[in-house]
């Protein structure tokens, strides 16, 4: 074997691997010997079939494969004869013009042929102990509390029956039927529908016809789909409604005693005081750790300066772009409705994919330096967490991912980055910072519209929170496209 770098460019590498005619015949003649004992070929005993037989008659077939066998072991050789690391698969080119193969296979020419791949960049880690950063804490005031409860109260009202017209805030309960062109569509007729006034969860148009009803009244109601409609064959359609009102219902909070604490599942006021005081501390220590995280890898991003493998950077970037398409193609929208070109959008989310990736070979350096490893009782666990949020589907889901190893691997790259994350937390200087629970769920960047930060998560007193996971580095990539060019990638 004979081994040419042919090739520098950056991280990109080129070599000419030549592995001679004599070396394939070698290769040839060895396989062929392993045949003999095997072969079955008419008018011979097993065992006895000439090489030179088996040559002519599976000759072609047997090269093919000495080739196959001969190049992947030569190209691991090559590259690790090498002081580098290959980012990636490297890519085999071998010969196409037929003539040339003949000759290989005929065992009279050398087989030449290319790899081509990009290395992993080398790199000294910054000295962890110059960053600096503040860790944002609120503090649970009871104050905090009073104000989950109202909230938790106002989101389990209760109704009353009411003689009088419907106003905003009552609940009405009714069956419609509804018609196009004077035809019913599809999924079109409910019977015991609940609706609150100015909720706003149903067409435009239909509330607002529902306004001053009474309990037994029937009403014709005019809306229309709006043109993002998810169903495309009501999309920007006009549509009528019969609708019969059963029932009107004004609000009520329910009072604060023991049986609203008990509807909860809690047993008095005073555990659900102290289970709100519980998942609020959980919830902004969650998001107090987000936002040390998040300034933490910009922090190591600004801190090192490198070549980045392409392919990567490509690769990253296409994951990326085809989550940014799905979401827009889901909710109808463009990027011009988000503010913004898709010219762009590509550039800030190519950026993004570089930022990800330069944190990923840092992290992954410090991993390589530090005794930082996952156990398989940690992977169990995030996968019983994981399953978890399948409720009713835990055996299928926990059987599905323990029968994909890959898919069960997975789960070790947000646990590493975490480990790796506390490591260099371990030696920075981090100091506490107080404000208000406004500013630690604020986002610096204004364009996080999904669930990765607060959200008002404290209305829900009983519900699990899933901070910190990320191990996309900061959940970059969120499903609103505005104001990009304010991130650092």
């Amino acid at each position: 074997m004979n081994v040419t770098e042919t090739s520098v460019e950056g991280l990109r590498r080129q070599l000419k691997v030549v592995i001679g005619a004599a070396e394939l015949e070698q290769r040839l003649s060895a396989r062929l010997d392993e045949l003999k004992g095997r072969a079955r070929i008419k008018g011979f005993r097993p065992g006895r079939v000439p090489k030179e037989h088996l040559r002519k008659v599976y000759g072609r077939s047997v090269m093919a494969e000495v080739v196959q066998q001969a190049v992947a072991e030569t190209s691991r050789e090559a590259l690790s004869q090498r002081e580098e690391r290959p980012a990636f698969q490297p890519t085999v080119a071998l010969p196409e013009d037929e003539a040339e193969i003949d000759k290989i296979f005929a065992g009279t020419s050398d087989l030449a042929f290319t790899l081509s791949f990009e290395v992993l960049p080398k790199f000294e880690l910054m000295d962890f102990s110059k960053i600096a950063l503040k860790k944002p804490v609120a503090a649970v005031t009871e104050t905090d509390i009073d104000k989950s409860i109202e909230r938790i109260r106002a989101a389990n009202l209760r109704y009353r029956p009411k003689d009088g017209a419907a106003e905003t805030g009552d609940r009405l309960v009714i069956d419609f039927t509804g018609s196009i062109d004077g035809k019913p569509f599809a999924g079109g007729a409910t019977e015991g529908a609940p609706i609150v006034l100015g909720g706003g969860n149903f067409i435009p148009g239909f509330e607002e016809g529902l306004a001053g009803a009474r309990a037994g009244e029937e009403r014709e109601v005019d809306a229309t789909f709006p043109e993002n409609y998810p169903e495309a064959s009501l999309a920007g359609k006009a549509a009528r409604f019969a609708v019969k009102i059963k029932e009107v219902g004004a609000p009520e909070t329910p009072p604060l005693d023991e049986d609203f604490a008990k509807s909860l599942g809690l047993e008095s006021v005073d555990k659900l005081r102290e289970t709100i005081l519980q998942r609020l501390e959980q919830d902004r220590a969650g998001a107090s750790r987000l936002k040390l995280k998040r300034a933490l890898l910009d922090a190591l991003n600004e801190g090192h300066s490198f070549d980045l493998p392409p392919t990567l950077v490509d690769n990253e970037f296409q994951a990326i772009w085809q989550q940014v398409m799905a979401d827009l193609e889901r909710s109808k929208r463009s990027f011009e409705d988000e503010g913004t070109t898709e010219e762009k959008a590509r550039q800030d989310y190519r950026d993004i994919a570089a930022r990800r990736v330069r944190l990923g070979l840092i992290l992954s350096e410090v991993g390589a330096r530090n005794p930082i490893t996952v156990t398989d009782e940690e992977v169990s666990r995030a996968l019983l967490e994981r399953v978890r949020q399948f409720p009713g589907q835990e055996r299928k889901v926990y059987d599905y991912y323990r029968s994909n190893p890959q898919l069960l691997a997975e789960f070790r790259a947000p646990i590493f980055e975490d480990k790796a994350v506390d490591y260099i937390l371990e030696l920075a200087k981090v100091t506490d910072t107080k404000v208000s629970p406004e500013e630690l769920y604020a986002d610096p960047d204004g364009d996080h519209d999904h669930a990765d930060h607060h959200h008002d998560h404290e209305h829900d007193h009983d519900h699990d929170h899933d901070h910190g996971h990320g191990h996309d580095h900061d959940h970059d990539h969120g499903h609103s496209h505005k104001k990009r060019g304010k991130k650092k990638g």
